[in-house]
């Protein structure tokens, strides 16, 4: 069976891109199918030779660097790749590519890390971010209504979609009205050592962008003097937290895996402040035995087993953070517990379910 790999972007190396490197090792014959592409921050992972890029590749670096610019340009570039030779067709999408053009026969499998975000549930989040007033957010309204009708019609060209979470599952069913099963992401949990050991401090691994929520635990940690918390991560964020951060706050920016193997190792716990579709970083710590404290949203409530790998804080704020910090640290966790629920979420698991329904 002749397969396509499919996937919004290879700009950035996240949990999306980390599933479709896996996805990628199980076919390992199939061509990865971008709309952008960044050899420098991907090519290890994804090489040139096998990605076939969009039209809008050859645009200027300034504009692929600031995808907001090329927003009317994306339907056209997901529409245009030409799937005619393929048997089978999995897209890897958050957004864009679940809306390609397949022949009636071919099969196009969709495994959907989330709906268009900034179009439906998260609209006004994101343009309160990037600090859109006036004229110009009536306009950028108009356009993500122009958005959202292309966004609906193309959420019927997938003949099935696989979700990362119960979560993301249902919101697929409110927008989209279609049923997906639920196939949770693969974390490469073997490569993680369990450590009953810590040198007490809490870390946080994430970008650092305004939905990440980080900026709530950096000045919660401002009132602990007596813990550590280690941030590691980039974005736009990074810079103002450094700002906010009190001395018992460290911000180390990028980091790559083998460095933050051993802060995940070393740590006394992992915080997890944001909602999320999935959030494999959670389980990442968890696969070294370490509790999680999470904000009780999203994918964390699905990984994240109270009172036995971690705990939660329900209300962004201060006060139930620290309240649930405060439970973290006076409940007694068994590293080898935490470690053994980390394991459902295994890359062999993974490769097992995606087998299991791929057409044979």
């Amino acid at each position: 069976m002749k397969t396509a790999l499919v996937h919004d972007f290879l700009t950035y190396l996240g949990g999306a891109e980390r599933v479709l490197k896996v996805m990628a090792d199980i076919f390992p014959e199939a061509p990865i199918y971008t709309l952008l592409y960044d050899e420098e921050k991907v090519g290890k992972f994804f090489p040139k030779e096998r990605v076939q890029t969009s039209f809008l590749q050859d645009k200027p670096t300034f504009l692929r660097k600031r995808k907001q610019f090329l927003l009317t340009k994306f339907p056209i570039a997901v529409e245009q790749f030409d799937f005619s030779d393929y048997d089978l067709v999995i897209s890897s999408s958050g957004a864009w590519m679940k809306g390609i053009l397949t022949k009636p026969e071919t099969k196009h499998i969709c495994y959907c890390h989330a709906p268009m975000r900034f179009a439906w549930d998260r609209q006004a989040e994101y343009l309160a971010s990037k600090d859109i007033k006036g004229l110009k957010k009536v306009l950028i309204l108009k356009l993500l209504s122009k958005v959202r009708q292309w966004d609906l019609v193309s959420a019927d060209r997938p003949d099935l979609y696989l979700a990362n979470s119960q979560s993301i599952a249902d919101l697929l069913d409110k927008i989209y009205k279609v049923k997906a099963k639920v196939v949770y992401p693969p974390v490469d949990v073997e490569r993680f050592q369990m450590s009953e050991e810590d040198e007490g401090y809490y870390l946080i691994l994430s970008r650092l962008s305004p939905y990440k929520n980080v900026e709530l635990t950096v000045k919660a940690f401002a009132s602990l003097t007596n813990e550590r918390l280690v941030v590691i991560g980039t974005g736009e964020q990074e810079e103002y937290l450094r700002k906010i951060a009190a001395s018992n706050v460290e911000i180390l920016g990028f980091k790559s895996d083998e460095e933050a193997k051993l802060y995940f190792e070393n740590c006394r716990a992992f915080i997890f402040p944001g909602e999320d579709d999935f959030g494999i970083t959670p389980v990442e710590a968890m696969a070294c035995g370490k509790p999680v404290l999470a904000f009780g949203k999203g994918g964390a409530l699905e990984t994240v087993v109270e009172g036995q790998t971690g705990t939660f804080f329900y209300q962004n704020t201060k006060e139930s953070f620290l309240k649930a910090l405060n439970e973290l640290q006076k409940t007694e966790f068994d590293a080898q517990t935490i470690r053994k629920r980390a394991e459902e979420f295994s890359v062999k698991r993974f490769e097992r379910d995606i087998k299991s329904i791929v057409p044979s």
